[in-house]
């Protein structure tokens, strides 16, 4: 399995590389152009114009490569599922917003009801063709367990409600976080990381959807990275949002998504403080701006600063639970 994450990753990032170079020009004559908001940081007015909808590169890459290993490799299936279904959602709000452009986009309502139906088609197959359970790990139980086991539970009735919330929190988490030049692909990519060494400790053959997201946002890194000369839009980040929820629910870890994912959850949490902190207040923030990401920036730190600090706590927090479930 290790042989195959090398080379998902490699192939994976090869591919994401050239799709770059084709794709780029399409939205650039599409006219799929990214408009910063008013109210947004002064030095992001520059990026009106962008071409946004950049999330296909790495999808596409992705799907390609995991998609061969997926033929000897049935779990991989419920995580490219997650991640098209959701990339898709994005796609169609991207297209609507960018191309056709109708500013809202889908409405919030449509929005949620696709993301509702794309969760339930994968919880259906997970239970339906995956000799996966929704039994999921306690984190630190085999640190108080008398022989050093850990503990899985099972919520009962409440374990599909429950899983609902923890995917489509994952996915929208995710969408908040893109908000910079290269954070949420680069802090994904940590994730990604971590989805190896913990798959490859486990014995759960996901290890080759792991390479293969790495090596394509490593590759779709080149075109992201600071200054970007393209963002991903919906269509990259609800599709990151899937893949990452997905692959932990394949590991039976959806509760460690605290600390894994722990940058998706602040940038939720930050805006909905955000949000009621002004209501309550009659018009005062809370923040200087939400999501997180934009509070730190506007406080003088640089995108690269903000990025490099996100993924090195996503790092340390990563470690955290690879040493909570290592055994």
């Amino acid at each position: 399995m290790v042989i195959g994450f090398f080379i998902a990753l490699a192939v994976a990032f090869i591919l994401s590389a050239l799709l770059g170079i084709v794709v780029l020009p399409g939205l650039r004559r599409l006219k799929a152009s990214q408009t910063e908001r008013e109210e947004g940081p002064a030095s992001h007015k520059v990026k009106t114009g962008t071409p946004t909808m950049g999330g296909i590169i790495f999808i596409v890459a992705f799907v390609l490569v995991a998609g061969f290993f997926a033929i000897d490799n049935k779990n991989i299936i419920p995580i490219i599922i997650a991640t098209l279904g959701f990339g898709l959602v994005g796609f169609i709000d991207d297209y609507i917003k960018v191309v056709m452009k109708r500013n809202l986009g889908l409405r919030a309502w449509q929005k949620m009801l696709c993301q509702f139906i794309v969760t339930g088609v994968l919880l259906w197959y997970m239970h339906n063709y995956t000799q996966v359970s929704f039994d999921m790990l306690v984190p630190f139980s085999a640190f108080f367990s008398a022989n050093a086991e850990d503990l899985y539970i099972n919520m009962g009735a409440l374990t599909i409600p429950f899983l609902f919330v923890v995917i489509i929190g994952t996915v929208n988490g995710s969408n908040f976080t893109d908000g910079l030049d290269g954070l949420l692909s680069t802090v994904t990519a940590v994730i990604c990381v971590f989805l190896a060494f913990i798959s490859l400790n486990r014995g759960v053959q996901i290890t080759p959807a792991a390479g293969a997201m790495l090596g394509a946002l490593l590759g779709f890194l080149i075109y992201n990275w600071h200054p970007a000369k393209v963002f991903m839009g919906d269509t990259g980040s609800l599709a990151l949002g899937g893949f990452v929820a997905s692959a932990m629910l394949m590991l039976k870890m959806p509760i460690l998504l605290i600390f894994v994912a722990f940058i998706y959850l602040a940038e939720v949490v930050s805006v909905i403080i955000q949000v009621l902190y002004f209501k309550a207040t009659g018009g005062k923030r809370f923040f200087r701006m939400a999501p997180i990401h934009h509070h730190f920036e506007l406080g003088g730190w640089s995108e690269v600063k903000v990025v490099r600090m996100f993924s090195l706590l996503t790092g340390i927090l990563c470690f955290v639970a690879y040493m909570i479930v290592r055994r």
